[in-house]
């Protein structure tokens, strides 16, 4: 049965709050992959209480020994613009984000409830906001790295909110939004079908059977080009990369999902090897701004030239954030069939729109992407290119319009994708 016929069937005859079961059951048992006697440490906007609150019981269900969850509040976030001090912006609580690093230290899986207002901060000092970025992103670090290394099994899902379900469908009453926002989530999250554990198993076999064959080819490099010619660009793969998909095997032996929806193949790119000009071809939302047209070229893998047609400034200060903010950490493939993509929406959420489009990440690569990647040091991982940074940020390069190449070491071509579908 198709996605399509289930949603005009069973599913929609569901109420909402089983539907909203269906979606923690799938975060837990296939998101998270929960083994009985772990923690877990759960973020979540305070309005995503009810998924929360579902989420934690199908936990316990499954075995958890304690379900730790940290709320964020829109409201008084916007208190801190209004009324901090000024160097409240180069602050950040060490001493949580500490105690977080220690959980999963410990064992704990950790999960994120996404959903928070995208343009939360759209009409603060941009200052203010990177400033706070950067010191958030320095705390954050030692829990980022466990993650980014995958040592822990983690995984993202999202919640309908009103102020996110009114950027995506801003014509709409928030309750009309807020209903349509939750049927593309649900969709999108494969959870509109009779089982949607089974079928987030079947596509993730089918996911991995992608990676397998782009891992036995072992490309250099792959060759970007768009129809209209706005888009050229080489990106080198690092030396041993491999490439991931479909769900992985943290380091403490836990199979998991990290994204829930995901769609895509991706690796590590060389820092040093990526060359050419592209252009987005969707609006990246970032820190409450939305960057539009972005256009950058990049030469030895840094990026020497950036414009967009709105939000430059916010561009121009994602990419000085550090040096590595101006090298690529990650490159992924997906079909520009996929249902996200299909859906023509713009979600302003890149845990969606990273899944509608081929797209490249800046910053901080995923070690895990390489042979041995997990168990290498720092130094270790950038002589094989891989790039590090205080960021990661994906935004999206692949159309119906792409043509993607696979190179080999001796420089010959190899059909990928063309029209953006896999060949």
């Amino acid at each position: 049965m198709s996605v399509t016929e289930a949603v005009a069937t069973k599913f929609s005859d569901l109420a909402f709050e089983e539907k909203l079961d269906r979606l923690a059951e799938v975060a837990v048992k296939i998101g998270l992959g929960l083994r009985a006697g772990q923690e877990l440490i759960m973020s979540a906007p305070i309005e995503a209480l009810p998924l929360a609150r579902r989420i934690t019981e199908h936990a316990y269900k499954a075995g958890a020994l304690l379900v730790t969850t940290l709320y964020s509040d829109d409201p008084s976030v916007l208190a801190r613009y209004e009324y901090a001090q000024d160097a409240s912006f180069d602050f950040a609580p060490v001493w949580l984000q500490d105690g977080v690093a220690n959980g999963f230290r410990s064992g704990a899986a950790r999960l994120a409830i996404a959903g928070a207002n995208p343009a939360l901060l759209s009409k603060q000092d941009p200052a203010k906001v990177a400033r706070a970025n950067v010191a958030m992103s320095k705390a954050s670090k030692p829990a980022m790295e466990l993650i980014t290394r995958h040592e822990i099994n983690w995984t993202i899902v999202a919640c309908a909110t009103p102020a996110w379900a009114k950027l995506v469908f801003p014509d709409d009453p928030v309750d009309v939004a807020m209903a349509k926002l939750w049927e593309a989530i649900f969709v999108s999250s494969r959870i509109a079908v009779d089982d949607p554990v089974a079928e987030w198993r079947a596509h993730g076999e089918r996911l991995k059977k992608r990676v397998e064959l782009l891992n036995a080819k072992r490309f250099s490099a792959l060759h970007f080009k768009s129809q209209d010619g706005a888009t050229d660009l080489t990106v080198g793969l690092a030396d041993e990369h491999l490439w991931a998909g479909g769900g992985t095997t943290a380091g403490n032996g836990v199979y998991c999902q990290p994204n829930i929806p995901t769609e895509e193949c991706f690796t590590t790119p060389h820092k040093d090897r990526v060359n050419g000009r592209v252009r987005a071809s969707k609006p990246l939302s970032h820190q409450g701004t939305l960057i539009e047209n972005i256009a950058v070229r990049f030469e030895n893998g840094r990026i020497v030239e950036a414009t967009a047609t709105a939000g430059e400034d916010a561009l121009n200060r994602l990419i000085s954030a550090d040096e590595g903010a101006r090298h690529l950490g990650e490159v992924a493939l997906v079909p520009h069939g996929s249902p996200i993509a299909q859906s023509g929406l713009l979600y302003w959420n890149t845990l969606f729109d990273e899944n509608a489009a081929s797209h490249i990440a800046l910053g901080q690569a995923y070690s895990t992407c390489l042979i041995g990647g997990d168990k290498m040091s720092a130094d270790e991982l950038a002589a094989r290119g891989a790039n590090s940074s205080l960021i990661h940020v994906d935004w999206m390069i692949g159309s119906g319009a792409m043509d993607v190449d696979g190179i080999a070491a001796n420089g010959k071509a190899e059909p990928l994708m063309r029209k953006g579908e896999w060949v």
